[in-house]
């Protein structure tokens, strides 16, 4: 959680440690906790009850939870109302200036138009399909792999972790001696109990990485992600914004999808209709990933908003000023958007309209990427392995407790009956 992880930060220079987590309001806290794969009770009961409601902060400031699909939708669409920018962090929450973690997501108009300009034509389909045949071969690489193991497997470990991390060192054009450093700098990333300031030295460690990275780009660019912004744009992209934007892929491409592959597999475990349906329907298996992405909505919490005047959202006034955090797994399990939300539905027709992506100009300009992985691996995972089945009860599975993006920390398999 990287609001959690800068509140720490902030509190552990005064000589507190790790575990004041806790001192985070509950009511704040609550978004980021489930019940296995479900949103706690408390959050459905706030979402019927009051779907925005005001969350005193301990620094300061207050903040407001949004629950509702309609409401969390007017926050998100709504750039002229609510800001993005980082600084009202730094200046209102005590947060560090150098903490600021670059990229799309804490920026407003204009540079977050001018960066995503730059990004938007190598997130287009047109470019994308030429990922197609290498995600292929990663997820067949991935399930040999897995089958020339013995016993059980973890399919976090051999699965749902190398598939994005190997997709994105394709994307960006990492070179190939350097992919296993770039998945330890992924999976390092996203340790909050690593200690308060531990993800901000895997950041600068990461920065550091793909600035040597854009160095080489800029002597020899490739058709990459970096090397393709090079030859387009040359020196107007500077080495520093170029880092990070490859950052701002690594972090939000990674972690992420490697979640919705760990729990995708473990709801296609527990619903054998789904799982035999995928395996050779194209079809199917796109409408699974549609609904797996609404009812697991692994970013369970969009980047805090900051409105820019009085705002009036589901007829409660937010003062100017005011951070405003939109509950994305509450918002996908509205019944009010969708009926019966509550379960998961293979059958159910979700198309586009959920909010695992987000809404509006911060939604997620990776989206396209993460369903071409999540539709090749899926039906080739069930495919190779028809007998798979839990290796321990599912009741001893072990998710993540605060996390802004959900996940299972491991998930072993038997892979043959």
């Amino acid at each position: 959680m990287w609001l959690g992880r800068t509140y720490l930060a902030r509190i552990q220079k005064r000589g507190i440690g790790p575990g004041t987590i806790s001192l985070l309001p509950d009511a704040l806290l609550m978004p980021l906790r489930r019940d296995g794969l479900d949103p706690v009770p408390e959050l459905t009961a706030r979402q019927s009850e009051e779907p925005v409601s005001k969350v005193p902060l301990p620094f300061g400031m207050d903040a407001w939870v949004v629950t509702g699909h309609e409401a969390v939708k007017a926050v998100l669409g709504s750039a002229d109302g609510f800001s993005n920018d980082f600084t009202h962090l730094a200046g209102n929450a005590g947060v560090e200036e150098e903490q600021h973690p670059g990229g799309l997501g804490f920026s407003d108009p204009p540079v977050h138009t001018r960066l995503r300009r730059i990004l938007t034509p190598e997130f287009t389909m047109r470019r994308l399909r030429r990922l197609t045949p290498r995600i292929d071969a990663i997820v067949t690489e991935r399930l040999d792999a897995m089958e020339a193991a013995s016993g059980p497997v973890d399919l976090v470990e051999a699965f749902a972790l190398p598939i994005p991390s190997l997709t994105i060192c394709e994307l960006l054009g990492v070179p190939y001696e350097d992919r296993h450093d770039f998945q330890q700098l992924a999976m390092e990333r996203f340790d909050l109990f690593g200690g308060a300031t531990a993800p901000l030295g895997v950041m600068s460690a990461s920065l550091s990485y793909f600035r040597d990275v854009v160095k080489k780009q800029r002597e020899n660019p490739g058709d990459g992600l970096l090397g393709m912004i090079v030859k387009e744009h040359g020196d107007s992209v500077g080495d520093d914004e170029l880092a990070g934007l490859a950052d701002g892929v690594l972090t939000g491409g990674f972690e992420t999808t490697a979640s919705m592959l760990a729990l995708g597999s473990l709801v296609l475990l527990q619903e054998p209709d789904a799982f035999a349906r995928i395996a050779h329907d194209e079809a199917a298996a796109a409408t699974f990933v549609e609904e797996a992405l609404r009812y697991l909505t692994v970013v369970q919490l969009a980047f805090p908003r900051f409105a820019r005047e009085e705002v009036e959202i589901a007829g409660v006034r937010i003062p100017k000023g005011d951070m405003v955090l939109c509950s994305l797994s509450g918002a996908n399990r509205d019944a009010a958007f969708t009926p019966g939300g509550g379960a998961f539905d293979a059958h159910r027709k979700a198309g586009g309209s959920h909010l695992a992506f987000g809404y509006g100009i911060h939604r997620c300009i990776g989206a396209e990427l993460a369903r071409m992985e999540l539709r090749a691996a899926f039906p080739a995972l069930v495919r190779r392995f028809p007998e798979m089945r839990l290796a321990v009860p599912a009741e001893e599975l072990a998710f993540r407790k605060l996390s802004i993006v959900y996940g299972v920390e491991s998930l072993p398999v038997h892979l043959r009956g």
